[in-house]
């Protein structure tokens, strides 16, 4: 079989690969879909500080089961699936109290193993989620995605009073402005300084008077013309500047929240005064914990639409410019998916 694999960091290569055999308890998906991440790009530059090399990178991919190991229904061969790409132990500390996604012996598939960036790939029977039906299978590699904005509005809480602010409109952002505006139903502001990251937001449920370029508008000054008193009260950094979460500390409301996204090595400088006059409460979300079913419960009441970031398909043969235009060319390019041209299925 055909893998992407980055050996090094800034080194990237399409290399043949033995037929991985799917141990006990799991399945060997044939991979059709799988989207290019924001920390596949960390990998790929030595980035991330929790990879080793080489390395099969891709958390966010779809497929079909084609064989299973000991212990699984072989009724599962053939299912449409996507892959939650969190592996925990189940024992710990975090797992005990259901925070496995922050489990002390964590696996992520992509980051700590072998991901999706291939043509087959083995993952725990229990990761491999049924999409619905009538999905299409480019669709359905974004509920990963889609399972971080879950993830992260269940840390925080969403009140019916809530006026929240996103900060970035990328695949997370957009993602997050979805679940805000469609299933929870309130208003909630985007930031971006890039019109056409901001067309993709109202596609995805954004009004024009919640889309704000800040390459035009200081923050505050439109929230404050948008009639915005006191601050949101519920803040998602999706972008992780440093200087986004000090801003966001100096005009949430009284009370506020703010939900933190990503993995910034560089301090933020916020004086503890900031968050005690206010009582704020911040909430670090990672990966997500158990998210899936309740995304795809989401997609079945139509309450979401999974096809708004993806701009574009690429072939995997031409990975490096599948990279290049995910990174390079954000004016273009929202979500970037490889395709491997495997099973057919209801894609599109």
């Amino acid at each position: 079989m055909l893998s992407v694999v980055v050996d090094k960091p800034n080194s990237m290569s399409l290399c043949e690969r033995p037929l991985p055999e799917p141990q006990t308890g799991e399945v060997r998906v044939r991979v059709r879909y799988v989207g290019i991440c924001g920390s596949d790009l960390h990998i790929f530059h030595g980035k991330n500080p929790f990879v080793t090399y080489p390395r099969v990178i891709g958390h966010e991919f779809v497929g079909q089961i084609e064989a299973v190991g000991d212990g699984v229904n072989t009724a599962r061969m053939g299912e449409m699936v996507v892959v939650d790409p969190v592996i925990s132990c189940g024992h710990c500390h975090a797992c005990r109290i259901g925070r496995q996604n922050v489990c002390s012996r964590l696996q992520v598939i992509g980051v700590h193993r072998d991901g999706g960036f291939s043509e087959y790939a083995c993952v725990p029977a229990k990761n491999a989620y049924v999409i619905p039906r009538n999905l299409p299978l480019a669709s359905a590699s974004i509920i990963e995605p889609f399972a971080v904005a879950a993830n992260v509005t269940s840390r925080t809480g969403v009140f019916p009073s809530d006026i929240a602010l996103i900060y970035g409109a990328g695949p997370v952002g957009l993602n997050l402005l979805q679940v805000l505006k469609r299933v929870y139903g309130i208003k909630a502001f985007i930031t971006d300084h890039l019109d056409e990251r901001l067309a993709l937001a109202l596609a995805c449920g954004a009004t024009q008077d919640e889309i704000i370029n800040t390459s035009r508008e200081t923050l505050p000054e439109a929230l404050t013309q948008r009639g915005v008193e006191g601050g949101p009260t519920l803040i998602y950094d999706a972008v992780c500047h440093p200087s986004i979460l000090e801003e966001a500390v100096r005009i949430a409301a009284p009370a506020g929240r703010i939900g933190i996204l990503g993995f910034s090595a560089t301090p933020s400088a916020i004086a503890q005064q900031e968050l005690t006059k206010k009582e704020l409460s911040l909430y670090a979300s990672r990966l997500n914990c158990a998210m899936f079913p309740t995304v795809i419960d989401w997609i079945e009441r139509g309450l979401v639409d999974l096809s708004h970031i993806i701009t574009h398909k690429v072939d995997f043969h031409d990975v490096a410019s599948a990279f290049h235009l995910a990174e390079s060319a954000p004016r273009e390019s929202c979500k970037v998916l490889l395709d491997f041209g495997g099973p057919s299925g209801n894609a599109s």
